[in-house]
């Protein structure tokens, strides 16, 4: 029964990490990319967000409550889990090892944004806009930070595709796998630039 119901947990951590978690990474991530184009564009793009009906709903249900069970999870998979050198080779298990680092990484960086941002809104001390952002952003320490935050962020959603295409029973075959593994490379360094890109231009208006 033990086995079963962690095989259940494990089934949703994964499903949990790309639906809908997975998906509101890059969602974020495309609309703040909306500065680029100006401080106009992204307050518009921020504000039609903020004022989605029934946000508050959204954000507990389809944010908040999956991104904390899967990282109640995540933590205890870091901890209790080892290398598999017998059914993968030395890549995946860099690749096995990354995910547990940039996990931990990345439940710091949410935590922190999440009090900068949404915490300051809802006290009052500061309002979701270009200029929260910069301000923000204008500390090399927290430029950096950043930096590493979204990297992080990225790399962790983009290798747990394959992760979830493996558990699913999706890519069974080494060729299938080998295919995946192009894809989500590919996957993390083009929503990785969209994440940077948007950093650079908070912090220097380039």
């Amino acid at each position: 029964m033990a086995e079963h119901r962690e095989f259940l947990s494990r089934r949703l951590h994964s499903l949990l990490g790309v639906i809908p978690i997975g998906i509101f990474l890059v969602q974020h991530l495309v609309v703040n990319h909306f500065a680029v184009y100006g401080e106009e564009s992204f307050n518009k793009a921020a504000g039609f967000m903020a004022n989605l009906p029934f946000v508050l709903v959204l954000e507990t249900f389809v944010i908040y409550l999956p991104i904390l069970f899967h990282a109640i999870l995540g933590v205890y998979i870091v901890f209790e889990a080892r290398n598999n050198t017998k059914r993968y080779g030395f890549f995946r298990n860099w690749m096995f090892f990354l995910q547990r680092v940039t996990g931990i990484i990345t439940l710091v960086f949410i935590a922190w944004h999440v009090w900068e941002t949404r915490v300051q809104v809802a006290l009052g001390n500061a309002e979701v806009n270009y200029s929260l952002m910069e301000g923000i952003l204008s500390s090399p320490i927290m430029f950096w930070f950043y930096i590493i935050g979204v990297v992080s962020a990225v790399f962790h959603f983009a290798n747990g595709l394959w992760s979830f295409a493996v558990t699913w029973g999706l890519t069974q075959s080494p060729k299938s796998q080998k295919i995946a593994t192009y894809v989500t490379v590919i996957i993390f360094f083009v929503v990785s630039y969209i994440g940077v890109r948007t950093l650079i231009q908070f912090a220097y208006g380039a």
